[in-house]
């Protein structure tokens, strides 16, 4: 891949065989930002874990105390009382049946996170082709499938970021803008990594972090040091 000239200046400054710690790491993502907006800062973090083995599957989801710096669009699945209750707590969609002919034949996917109740999911569940590639489909475990909608509403825009381990067993999350003061982003990657951490799934053997690395949206990747999360 071939990489411009800015991004190998940004990439003079981290230092590769280094694990920073996590303030330092920080202040290094923010200095090799190269874009005119304001980048996302990701943690891409590899486990030693098989996540085909559903033993070793590590998902869930987790408030960052300080938001991710993006206004995320909630759709939420329910009826009656509970619809109300939804739109009350800043659902942006809420709404049943009538969703699936717009988001089957319409291609409507103008929302970022989907919630629904229980007695939803068997007609969510005809989504499943749709929505299931795009990360979209909600899940117990994400807390996601609730009849608490309010709850799960605020947390939502309150910064509540979903993790799952892809197909090469990492995990890639926001955690926030390069716009962050550095100790806000701190305080995102140690709520992250601990939750990660409390997710260790009991079937895991060996070396659980295997990498960890921050980086900006355009930004080179700096190692992240996990002695302080082990």
């Amino acid at each position: 891949m071939k990489r411009g000239k800015k991004y190998l200046e940004a990439a003079k400054k981290v230092d590769r065989t280094k694990q920073y710690d996590v303030e330092e790491a920080v202040k290094v993502v923010k200095e090799t930002s190269i874009a005119k907006f304001d980048e996302t800062v990701e943690a891409h973090i590899r486990l030693g874990v098989d996540g085909r083995h559903a033993d070793q599957q590590v998902r869930g989801a987790v408030v960052l105390p300080n938001g991710t710096g993006k206004s995320v669009r909630v759709l939420v699945f329910a009826k009656g009382a509970k619809a109300d209750e939804a739109l009350a707590a800043g659902a942006d969609f809420v709404g049943a049946d009538e969703l699936l002919p717009k988001i089957q034949n319409e291609n409507w996917f103008e929302f970022d996170v989907v919630v629904a109740t229980p007695d939803m999911m068997g007609l969510v569940g005809r989504l499943g082709r749709v929505l299931g590639p795009k990360g979209l489909m909600p899940n117990p475990k994400a807390g996601t499938v609730t009849m608490d909608v309010t709850k799960a509403v605020q947390d939502i825009k309150a910064g509540k970021v979903e993790y799952r381990l892809d197909k090469a067993n990492i995990i890639h999350v926001p955690v926030g803008k390069v716009s962050f003061d550095d100790n806000k982003l701190v305080e995102n990657v140690d709520a992250l990594m601990e939750a990660i951490v409390k997710a260790k799934p009991s079937a895991a053997k060996g070396q659980y972090f295997k990498s960890v690395t921050l980086a900006s949206t355009m930004g080179p990747g700096v190692k992240l040091s996990t002695v302080k999360y082990s």
